[in-house]
């Protein structure tokens, strides 16, 4: 069967993904093709049409089209009443959820049959399946898996009304155990706290976690915006996840998603860019009641299915906070855990079209690899270099030539095979570095344009080193989990890693990544240092890059000086990029 996963074009992050008799195919985020960071509110067109070119099939080949809505909210829906109650300050919301409970879903339905000519599919020719979103990201990290059963957890931001699911998945599907409806939200708490330390969301939780480390929970009570127990929370809507008249309006006359009443209760929120101890508190506070909540979650529902079948899977927004799984993976019970490389909005669309897979018969094959995405030939390499009239060499390992350089103390810019899935980059479209080289990560910030203040970088680790340099050692093919770094490590590596001698890592293998495990065998044979630093390839509040051509405008919008594109490699010095 031939399906098409289209996530939603309403929010943020749409992407398109193709399963074909069960196997995965193809799956990319529009941003990458139309460079708008986020692609909010735009359909994924750009990217449904690559999965079907990348196939060679044809619109007229799709069976099935996938899609993460909701379906009908009946009036009598919990879900519907309870968004309605823990609205009743803002009285546009609270009517719109009684009276036009399902406009979203009328409108993303409105929008999908609008977009599905413009990409040459006929909405009356295939068979559409919609889910729910919060089923479609659960799905994401179960099929995924491969696990055949286990627990599940999703916790996301404001999607729709369910924002929080617990269940297990087994080889009947996925089944619920229990829910709590938006605006009851982790990964809403967790954003305001972050827009009230002046950082933006979705890009800058890792920035949070950084700040965290610096921080002292036990100094900052943050009891008034959640409260959990006995597997249950309470988000306080008066001070966080706030909507309506009661959002504070900042100083560039932006409405927050925190209120004017926790500005009187904390004081001004941050806006400098400094290390003022009281913010560091705050933030430390909000990780560390992110973690208690979810894990008083884990605990209370999930215990029962993770000791029967020793498995986690976990998916949603709130999935791309590192530290968060590092304590999952420690005290939840299970023996293995699987967080997916595109955790949120965008992987539902892989998410969507593994549901219909498996609701049409097909057996869904795991989530091998994250290297989904295009890729490019040495031959269209070459080409977009010369039309751009940039000189190259063709060394004959460009492993070997890209190691020297990297042992030398040199930034590579290094763009190989097909395009990675989700946020991180993953050794495909990377900028990386000598990590035991002192003051690394400042000089590589400056030259990417990145600001080093909360910005940790990640390290990639081989995968026969990790248990030298990562405690405790856990599988992380897409750098979901934060690991504590060795003591023989940590002065080595101090550069890349937060404070309190944490890093988000990738564990590299030669099955998962082949080029970049072959290129930091190279790396080790020449420094013995089996670890790289990995930082992601693109400019500030962009995506990253995809095509050689995005690859050629950021590598010379920076003071990066070498640039490997496949086999090819760039040397800055020699070089000037000429527009066409």
């Amino acid at each position: 069967m031939v399906i098409l996963g289209l996530s939603e074009g309403g929010g943020y992050d749409p992407g398109a993904a193709l399963v074909v008799d069960g196997r995965i195919v193809a799956a990319a985020e529009e941003e990458r093709f139309n460079r708008i960071k986020h692609s909010n509110y735009l359909q994924p067109e750009m990217a449904a049409r690559w999965c079907l070119e990348f196939a060679g099939l044809k619109p007229t080949d799709v069976q099935v089209v996938a899609c993460p809505f909701t379906k009908t909210s009946l009036l009598r829906s919990p879900a519907r009443w309870q968004f309605a109650a823990r609205n009743w300050r803002t009285p546009d919301r609270l009517l719109a959820a009684i009276l036009d409970g399902n406009r979203h879903c009328r409108q993303n339905f409105q929008n999908l049959h609008d977009m599905l000519p413009r990409i040459g599919v006929d909405p009356a020719a295939v068979r559409l399946m919609p889910f729910e979103p919060h089923m479609a990201r659960a799905a994401s990290a179960f099929y995924g898996s491969g696990y055949g059963r286990a627990a599940v957890m999703s916790l996301h931001g404001n999607n729709e009304y369910v924002a929080t699911w617990l269940g297990y998945g087994d080889e009947t599907g996925l089944h619920p155990i229990r829910e709590w409806y938006s605006p009851d939200s982790l990964g809403d708490f967790y954003s305001a706290i972050a827009e009230y330390l002046g950082f933006e969301m979705p890009d800058d939780g890792l920035k949070l976690s950084a700040m965290a480390a610096h921080g002292n929970p036990d100094k900052w009570d943050i009891s008034p915006c959640l409260r959990w127990d006995n597997g249950d929370f309470h988000v306080n809507n008066r001070l966080v996840n706030v909507a309506g008249t009661r959002r504070y309006r900042n100083e560039q006359g932006r409405d927050c998603s925190f209120s004017q009443e926790l500005v009187r209760l904390w004081g001004p929120p941050r806006l400098a860019d400094g290390a003022d101890e009281s913010y560091a508190n705050a933030a430390a506070a909000a990780q560390r009641a992110l973690e208690e909540a979810a894990l008083s979650l884990a605990r209370h529902h999930l215990a029962g299915k993770i000791a029967e079948t020793n498995r986690l899977c976990l998916a949603g927004g709130v999935a791309f906070n590192a530290q968060l799984n590092r304590r999952l993976a420690r005290e939840a019970g299970a023996k293995e855990m699987f967080v997916p490389p595109a955790a949120g909005a965008c992987g539902t669309a892989l998410g969507a079209a593994m549901l219909a897979a498996a609701s049409v018969g097909d057996k869904v094959e795991p989530l091998a690899h994250a290297s989904l995405g295009p890729c490019y030939s040495d031959g269209q390499v070459r080409a977009a270099l010369e039309i751009h009239r940039v000189p190259f060499e063709q060394p004959a390992s460009i492993t070997d030539a890209a190691a020297a350089l990297l042992a030398r103390g040199e930034p590579v810019a290094w763009f190989q095979g097909r395009m990675e899935l989700g946020p991180r980059a993953l050794g495909n479209r990377s900028v990386l570095g000598n990590p035991v080289v002192p003051g690394i990560a400042r000089r590589l910030s400056a030259q990417l344009g990145h600001p080093k203040r909360w910005h940790p970088f990640n390290l990639s680790v081989l995968d026969w080193a990790a248990p030298e340099v990562l405690q405790p050692p856990h599988p992380s093919p897409w750098m979901a989990f934060s690991f504590e770094v060795t003591a023989p490590w940590r002065d080595r590596v101090a550069d890349i890693i937060q404070a309190d001698g944490v890093a988000r890592a990738q564990i590299v293998s030669e099955q998962t990544q082949p080029r970049l495990y072959e290129l930091m065998r190279q790396f080790y044979a020449l420094t013995g240092v089996p670890v790289l630093l990995n930082a992601p390839f693109n400019r500030q509040g962009e995506p990253l890059v995809c095509s050689p051509d995005d690859a050629l405008t950021v590598f010379f919008g920076s003071d990066v000086q070498y640039l490997v594109m496949e086999n090819l490699l760039v040397r800055k010095a020699a070089a000037e990029f000429r527009r066409t």
